[in-house]
C-alpha cells in the first residue's frame, strides 16, 4: 500500500509500506481522506513541530476518516464496510492529569503522526491503519467520509471556545484565518457566539472565515481597516504568531479571555505580559481535545457550510504537491489527501480535483 512519511526537513516520500494486521484490541481501516494538518506542514519544512522534533523516519497524519476493513482478537465495534472516523488520541488513563478527565494534556498519550515521544507515534496517512478499536467512530447519518475528515480539526476548535468559557452573547475575536482559525469561527457560532471577527494577512484566509460565518474580517496589516473591534470580550489567537497573541492582549477588553491555541515557534515568544497583569487578563492554553471530536462529528452532519473549507482533495501519490498547496494560503484553505486512487503498481494516478 502507498503511505506518506516524513524522513526529516524537507525530505516527504510517498512510499510502499506492508499492510497491517490489526493486533488484539485493534480495527484495521481503510482510510479513504486524510486532512493536510499545519503540524504535517511543519514537519515537513522545519522537522519538528514546536518542541517535537523527528528523529526517525514517521507516518504523517492524524485526520483521517474510512470504512473499518476488519478487528483483531478479542475487538470490536462498528461492522466491517462502516463509514468511520478515527480519533487520534489514546490518553494512557492513569496519570493524574486522566484522572483528573483533561485526558488531553495526558503525559504519556500516545497520537497519532506525533514525534511528542520516541519512537514515534506512526500516523494515518496511509491506505490501512491499524489503531486501538476504542477510537473508531461510526459516522452519523449525513454525513460523508470527505467532510468527516475534518472532526480532528473541528475538535481542537471546539476545545478552544470550551477553554474560553461560555461564550454565548459574547464578542469573539480570532486572530489567524488559517483552517483552525475558520473551524473556530464555526464552533463559536455553534456556541451562540453573538459575533465573531477575525484577523488575518491573507485575503483568502478572509474569505473562508467569511464562508464560515464570521461577522467581520479584518486585513491584520491594515491599521486602519473599519472593521477593527475596539474590544472584544473573548479572544483566541489561531495563527500562531506572536504578533498574533499580542492584538488579543490588546484588543480584549479588561478581565477577558484569551485562549493560545496557535502552536508558538520553538523557544522564547515574546508577548505583553504587562497586559496580562494590569487589565487581569486570563490567558489559557488550548491544546487538543477529548470528547469534543464525537461533537464535532454531530456537528459537521448538521452543517453542510463545512464543505467551503475543503479547498481541494489531491491523490496521495501528489502528496508533495498536496502540501505544497496546503502551505500556500494564498491558494487553499483545508487540503484533503485521497487514498481512494490506484494503489501499488498501478498508472493513472489523477489530478487535483475539487479544488476551490
Amino acid at each position: 500500500m502507498l503511505g506518506c512519511v516524513i524522513h526529516g526537513q524537507g525530505d516527504l516520500r510517498v512510499q510502499e509500506l506492508p499492510v497491517p494486521e490489526p493486533g488484539p484490541g485493534q480495527a484495521l481501516v481503510a482510510v479513504r481522506y486524510g486532512g493536510v494538518c499545519g503540524s504535517d506542514l511543519h514537519y515537513w519544512r522545519h522537522g519538528a513541530v514546536g518542541d517535537f522534533r523527528l528523529r526517525e523516519p514517521m507516518v504523517l497524519g492524524h485526520e483521517v476518516a474510512g470504512t473499518v476493513v476488519s478487528y483483531g482478537p478479542g475487538a470490536g465495534g462498528p461492522a466491517p464496510g462502516t463509514a468511520v472516523a478515527v480519533h487520534p488520541a489514546t490518553p494512557c488513563g492513569t496519570c493524574p492529569e486522566c484522572a483528573d478527565g483533561r485526558r488531553n494534556v495526558c503525559r504519556d498519550t500516545r497520537y497519532l503522526g506525533s514525534a511528542a515521544r520516541f519512537p514515534h507515534v506512526q500516523g494515518g496517512f496511509a491506505a490501512r491503519v491499524a489503531v486501538p478499536a476504542a477510537q473508531v467512530r461510526p459516522l452519523p447519518a449525513g454525513l460523508d467520509l470527505r467532510r468527516a475528515a475534518l472532526a480532528e480539526p473541528l475538535a481542537v476548535a471546539l476545545h478552544a471556545v470550551r477553554r474560553a468559557g461560555d461564550v454565548a452573547g459574547r464578542h469573539l475575536l480570532v486572530t489567524g484565518a488559517g483552517p483552525i482559525g475558520c473551524l473556530v469561527v464555526a464552533a463559536a457560532r455553534a456556541a451562540d457566539a453573538a459575533r465573531v471577527t477575525v484577523t488575518d494577512l491573507v485575503p483568502r484566509g478572509l474569505r473562508y472565515a467569511s464562508a464560515a460565518g464570521a461577522d467581520t474580517v479584518v486585513r491584520a496589516d491594515d491599521p486602519a481597516d473599519p472593521g477593527w473591534p475596539s474590544e472584544a470580550d473573548v479572544a483566541v489567537e489561531a495563527s500562531g504568531v506572536a504578533d498574533g497573541l499580542g492584538t488579543c492582549l490588546r484588543l480584549v477588553r479588561r478581565g477577558g479571555v484569551v485562549v493560545q491555541l496557535g502552536m508558538l515557534p520553538a523557544g522564547r515568544s515574546p508577548f505583553a505580559g504587562n497586559l496580562v497583569v494590569s487589565r487581569e487578563i486570563e490567558l489559557r492554553g488550548a491544546f487538543r481535545f477529548d470528547t469534543e471530536f464525537d461533537g464535532a462529528l454531530r456537528l459537521l452532519a448538521a452543517e453542510p457550510v463545512f464543505d467551503e473549507l475543503v479547498s481541494a482533495v489531491v491523490p496521495v501519490a501528489d502528496a508533495e504537491a498536496a502540501f505544497a498547496l496546503a502551505a500556500d494560503r494564498a491558494r487553499s484553505c483545508k487540503v484533503l489527501l485521497d487514498f481512494g486512487v490506484p494503489q501499488v503498481g498501478q498508472e493513472g494516478l489523477g489530478k487535483v480535483v475539487g479544488s476551490r
